[in-house]
């Protein structure tokens, strides 16, 4: 499950996260856009709810200097030893340039560099050198993790995919249908025994369809509309049912833009019904090789009205315990 759940504030997380384990859930995975950081809500969960997992999806390689993203993992894998997967990735142009004032460039050799600097720092070994993108003069963990965290990549397209496939622990995947899963896969060949798949999935528990699919035009217009996703998209096939969302977009016509996007596509790449169906969806991930299936709950009338114990409710009948 994502973490932090919407509309609730963090204290209020605790007795959620002690919760979560009976219910069915394994681990709790962060992101980082513009609402908490990644390792903040993490960090409370390590010590609210010790039996769970915890992942990043992602921390952005560009937004931390790479001894930073070094110290704040190790920081977490002290405190959760052996049970934290850092999920890297180059985020996007807008988070990084236009709200962090970093130049967005060469992202790929970013990813990668940022990837391998880690692999040697978490293992408290010194680096010392150039990479590509950067370099790095004589540093060393003062208290490296006794258990590395695992390193996953964030990945859409071939080339970057590969990369994951060769130098990273797994994969976070993020924006496609089960049956995206495969084309996805192919470009993983090679990678070693025990490689993870995470994907993180939204998940709109409700049967007002009208209502799901309103949110989840929304979503996939903010989102799919940013480069790196288009282009994703049109390597998975959907330019031409996508065009026409993108051409609205384009000519700043938002209403036409959400408009265009078609049903087929709504119910592809967003989870939505009853708690029962939606958990079924999600298995369906599961069955095509993801390892690790991520839930993403977005906001519906029955969590916005319901309170604590609907949300408890919803997250029972998602869990499937």
């Amino acid at each position: 499950m994502t973490v932090p759940l919407a509309g609730v504030p963090l204290p209020e997380h605790a007795a959620l996260l002690q919760a979560l384990p009976d219910l069915g859930y394994t681990d709790v995975w962060s992101s980082e856009v513009a609402g908490t950081d990644a390792f903040t809500p993490l960090a409370l969960a390590s010590v609210w709810s010790p039996r769970l997992r915890l992942g990043t999806a992602v921390v952005p390689v560009f937004t931390r200097g790479p001894a930073l993203i070094a110290m704040q993992a190790a920081t977490l894998a002290e405190t959760a030893p052996g049970r934290v997967a850092l999920g890297i990735g180059a985020s996007s142009p807008v988070v990084v340039g236009d709200w962090n004032a970093v130049p967005f460039e060469r992202p790929f050799e970013r990813s990668r560099d940022v990837l391998r600097f880690l692999r040697t720092a978490l293992a408290g070994e010194v680096v010392d050198g150039a990479f590509d993108t950067f370099q790095v003069r004589r540093f060393k963990l003062e208290r490296p993790p006794s258990v590395p965290p695992k390193l996953l990549l964030a990945a859409l397209r071939a080339k970057m995919l590969r990369l994951a496939a060769a130098e990273a622990d797994g994969v976070v995947l993020n924006w496609l249908s089960v049956e995206d899963v495969g084309t996805v896969r192919r470009e993983l060949a090679g990678a070693a025994d025990g490689f993870e798949v995470a994907a993180r999935i939204f998940v709109c528990p409700t049967e007002d369809e009208r209502v799901a699919r309103e949110t989840a035009r929304r979503l996939i217009a903010a989102y799919l509309t940013v480069p790196a996703y288009a282009a994703f998209h049109r390597w998975l096939g959907r330019g031409e049912v996508l065009k026409a969302m993108w051409d609205a977009w384009a000519a700043r016509d938002r209403k036409a833009a959400l408009a265009a996007i078609p049903d087929e596509v709504v119910d592809a790449l967003i989870v939505h019904g009853s708690p029962q169906r939606c958990r079924e969806h999600v298995r369906r991930y599961a069955e095509a090789g993801v390892t690790t299936p991520v839930m993403a709950l977005l906001p519906t009338p029955e969590l916005t009205a319901g309170g604590p114990q609907v949300l408890l409710d919803t997250l029972r009948a998602l869990g499937a315990r």
